[in-house]
């Protein structure tokens, strides 16, 4: 069997995998009432069964172990994948039916950062040539920043159904088309289309009106392992990192103004809210849907072509990140990112 057979087979098979598995967590959510109970933070009304992300969370998981049995994909990328990725689920997972202090889910987001920039290497120097820095410390420290900070903002962004779900398959099957296209490393390319896959089998159970959510189960497993593949890609392949920042513009654009708006305000900045641009337009048109399909509309039609210019042409891709996410910035503070009521 070829690659692209291979390939495709380990995509239906994760898709399917996932949309059982959600299926068979929100029947056992609904028998133990694990429910997303609505507060003055939800955007949601009604109580919702939550941790259907452990969906995407197993059937990654199997197609990695496939894909590492087939010596397709690195062993050091599928220790980082899989163990990493786990400590991060585990801890969403206890999070889920019983909140762990911040402290705790920090201290398992950094050490999962740290074993990923050992055994995959920190942000490569030519991404640190353009902003004025250099050395393998500089690169490893940004790394561990970048990673943490990808792992908290789809928690951060998961508020309105099928948002982040949406995301994660246009972040993950864009960074495959791209990482394809410029001579990357096939084993992480499949690995990226199976986390589309396996993402997209635990949207339909998600999609507006939510019938489970993912939790911090999925939502910071999800941030970690996008963080991961694009810096393994940015290694392997002549696809630079700034392309995956430009790929998850929507998301850091909203979650950077609206966390400096909070710290500039002198807000608790590490509380739960809901004044992400995004939940201030659910709330404004009334519906999840049309926020989730103006996301997607961005995704593809403003930050896919920026991306693809910074993958053609790695020495621009700096200036592609500047004029991808300006605007953006710019639309998701008048749009109230972080704003009070």
């Amino acid at each position: 069997m070829n690659f692209a057979a291979t390939v495709t087979c380990v995509a239906a098979a994760t898709f399917l995998a996932a949309w059982v598995t959600a299926g068979l967590a929100r029947r056992h959510a609904l028998r133990h009432a694990i429910l997303d109970i609505p507060n003055v933070r939800s955007s949601h009304s009604t109580p919702t069964p939550r941790g259907g992300g452990i969906a995407i969370v197993i059937a990654f998981n199997g197609a990695l172990i496939f894909l590492l049995c087939t010596e397709l994909l690195r062993f050091d990328v599928a220790l980082v994948l899989i163990g990493g990725g786990g400590a991060i689920a585990l801890a969403g997972y206890f999070d889920d039916r019983k909140a762990l202090p911040a402290s705790i889910r920090f201290c398992v987001h950094l050490i999962a950062a740290a074993l990923a920039v050992m055994a995959v290497g920190g942000i490569p120097e030519q991404t640190l040539r353009g902003l004025a820095l250099h050395g393998a410390w500089a690169g490893g420290l940004l790394a561990l920043m970048a990673l943490t900070w990808s792992t908290n903002l789809f928690n951060f962004m998961d508020g309105i159904d099928g948002i982040a779900g949406s995301e994660a398959i246009f972040v993950a099957g864009a960074g495959a088309f791209l990482n394809s296209r410029y001579g990357g490393d096939s084993g992480l390319t499949a690995a990226m289309l199976a986390l589309a896959a396996a993402t997209a089998g635990f949207l339909l159970w998600n999609w507006p009106q939510a019938r489970i959510f993912m939790g911090d189960v999925g939502s910071g497993f999800l941030g970690f392992t996008l963080a991961v593949l694009g810096l393994a890609a940015s290694r392997h392949s002549a696809v630079p990192i700034e392309v995956w920042a430009i790929l998850s513009g929507v998301f850091l654009t909203d979650a950077t103004v609206t966390l400096v708006r909070r710290i500039v305000r002198g807000d608790r900045w590490f509380e739960a809210h809901r004044l992400h641009a995004y939940q201030n337009l659910a709330g404004r048109w009334g519906a999840h849907r049309p926020v989730t399909l103006l996301a997607i509309a961005i995704d593809v039609f403003w930050l896919l072509p920026w991306a693809w210019a910074a993958a053609a042409d790695p020495a621009r891709s700096m200036l592609c990140v500047a004029a991808a996410l300006c605007p953006l910035a710019a639309a998701a503070f008048l749009a109230g990112a972080g704003r009070k009521p």
